[in-house]
């Protein structure tokens, strides 16, 4: 029962995230440029669907794992019980956010616009800041040892690059 209500719990969260960060600032965005939609669709389009898609599923992969492994969610303030090193948490410590940005270039790309481009900029700059002055203290004093082991394995942002 725990996990159906972790679960429920993290597609509420995401939900108002997705929604917030990733869908409804870069429709305004766009609004405030006049664009609406591509005037056809062409390859790099298709490459932008595939990039954002792909982006989006990283995300999602990292958010469900969250309540599966965690037991808990994405939010701050109803975080993973249990430290999550698992999935593509193996491979960089911040995939989550790494796969909201890609989303976030795909749609840049789909409308050719520097504006949401801008914004993934933004957006990916906030992250670092949240993750070095909130999360990593956060994540250090509730799991100690076991996180400072894993910060010693890998990587914050760059997979296999070990650049701390």
């Amino acid at each position: 029962m725990k996990i159906i209500f972790a679960v429920f719990r993290t597609i509420v969260y995401a939900s108002l995230f997705i929604a917030f960060v990733l869908i409804y600032i870069p429709v305004r965005l766009l609004a405030l440029n006049s664009i609406i939609h591509p005037v056809r669709i062409e390859l790099l389009q298709i490459v932008a669907m595939i990039i954002g898609g792909a982006g989006g599923v990283l995300a999602l992969w990292c958010v469900f794992s969250f309540a599966f492994v965690g037991k808990g969610t994405p939010a701050p303030f109803d975080p993973p019980r249990q430290l999550v090193i698992r999935g593509p948490y193996r491979f960089v410590r911040n995939p989550m956010y790494i796969g909201a940005g890609i989303a976030l270039a795909g749609a840049a790309l789909f409308y050719n616009s520097w504006f949401v481009l801008a914004y993934t900029i933004i957006f990916f700059f906030i992250a670092h800041l949240f993750v070095i002055a909130y999360e990593e203290p956060v994540l250090r004093r509730k799991f100690g040892q076991e996180y400072k082991n894993y910060c010693l394995l890998v990587n914050r942002w760059c997979p296999y690059a070990k650049l701390n």
